[in-house]
């Protein structure tokens, strides 16, 4: 590992200790910033929003490559240091809060993307993984692509087509995930107790799967993973308030053994079992 800062030298350097409570993990490893920016496939059109700018070792980087970088940062500290560093960069917009409250077209406000649009890179601290992926991907403004460093557990979940779960299904409806690079835990400061890995999502212009109604399609999927472990005939019993044998026969029907579990489902049989689901005086799935 070829690190940027010595571990003794980081705290007095930023004048501040990393906050465990906004779960901050700076990466220290310059063999993988280079995996990140290769992953990236940037062009000097580009235009990135990079979520969790830390103190700014891939902010700089990206000024160099790209026509405009949105840097966006929680810690104060952080964003105020940030952005006095760069403040004659000229193509580098430093903005302070919470990532979830601030929307993609807020973030671009007129900026040209090009054809290719936006792409967005981030170091996601592990407890907001899902809902700024969600962020992104559900928004009226989609990026092109989005490289993100996630936990290496919940980083293979998405990828690995055979082991579902809501958040892995929710990113592959909407685009393709690859594993880039694993990363070990030693690549940060503060070493985190886990490994992370490199993911690579490539968004669909328009989702492969034709669904007319894409909330009440997860909200089925939500029902079945009300209870993961149960087979699905009791999980959606359950969370529909429907006898275990009226929910067997609309399985059935959507040509799902009543016996499988809502994790071996692909997003195509969701798609069929909501299709049968809806029609069935089942309204409250769109809600």
């Amino acid at each position: 590992m070829t690190a940027f800062y010595g571990a003794e030298d980081i705290v007095p350097r930023f004048r501040f200790k990393p906050r465990k409570k906004l779960g901050q993990h700076f990466l220290v490893d310059e063999a993988v910033l280079g995996v990140i920016l290769s992953a990236a496939d940037l062009v000097p059109s580009d235009v990135v929003i990079e979520v969790g700018s830390g103190w700014g070792v891939l902010t700089k980087e990206l000024a160099g490559r790209v026509s405009s970088v949105i840097a966006v940062e929680i810690d104060a500290r952080l964003a105020r240091g940030l952005g006095k560093e760069l403040s004659s960069s000229g193509n580098v917009e430093v903005v302070r809060g919470d990532i979830l409250g601030i929307s993609p077209p807020e973030l671009l406000h007129g900026r040209e993307a090009g054809s290719r649009g936006y792409k967005v890179i981030a170091n996601l601290p592990y407890y907001i993984t899902s809902p700024v992926l969600r962020h992104f991907l559900e928004s009226e403004l989609k990026p092109a692509s989005m490289v993100v460093m996630v936990q290496r557990e919940v980083g293979e979940a998405i990828a690995d087509s055979d082991r579902n779960s809501l958040l892995s299904l929710r990113v592959r409806f909407y685009s393709k995930p690859t594993i880039v690079a694993r990363v070990p835990a030693k690549s940060f400061y503060p070493v985190p107790k886990v490994d992370s890995l490199v993911l690579r999502l490539d968004v669909y212009p328009e989702p492969p799967l034709e669904i007319s109604d894409v909330a009440s399609f997860f909200n089925t999927i939500i029902s079945g993973f009300s209870a993961p472990r149960k087979q699905l005939r009791n999980s959606l019993a359950h969370s529909l308030g429907l006898p275990p044998g009226e929910v067997a026969e609309l399985l059935q029907k959507a040509g799902v053994a009543p016996s499988r579990r809502a994790e071996s489902l692909s997003l195509e049989e969701w798609r069929s079992l909501w299709e049968t689901l809806v029609p069935s005086s089942l309204s409250w799935l769109a809600n």
